[in-house]
């Protein structure tokens, strides 16, 4: 039987993005978590295009054909997280509540943009939006 695939969707080229998905790991009941790059053309960004989400302003969590954004996408991730090593403790503890996300995200996003502002990064602009390429 073959476990269900977990796609988690985020820019790689965010330096604490790419840490959080490098070292989240999901229980091994709950499925397999794969890590896409927003920043490559994947069948599931055409997907998140589509339905009108911009994916620089949240990561994205595809599970059993369900599209979480944001602050769902992380709240949901904490709840199906291993708890092994500190990190995931922390976040499970963080993130399992849904109002603690929706506040919480917001902020961590913010502090995202300016990182991504400061190193000097384009947007991924998947909504293709005019204007729209630098943070």
């Amino acid at each position: 039987m073959s476990r269900e695939e977990i796609l988690l969707i985020y820019d790689k080229e965010c330096p604490a993005c790419n840490n959080y998905c490098q070292v989240i790991s999901i229980r091994e009941d709950i499925g397999e978590l794969k890590i896409v790059d927003a920043r490559d053309n994947s069948q599931v960004l055409d997907e998140i295009t589509k339905m009108g989400l911009d994916i620089d302003q949240g990561m994205v969590l595809k599970m059993g054909g369900q599209i979480y954004y944001g602050s769902d996408a992380i709240h949901t991730l904490a709840l199906i997280s291993s708890r092994s090593g500190i990190f995931n403790r922390v976040n499970y503890w963080l993130f399992k509540s849904k109002t603690l996300s929706f506040i919480l995200y917001p902020v961590l996003r913010s502090c995202r943009n300016l990182l991504l502002k400061i190193l000097g990064k384009t947007k991924i602009n998947n909504l293709g939006i005019s204007g729209n390429e630098k943070f």
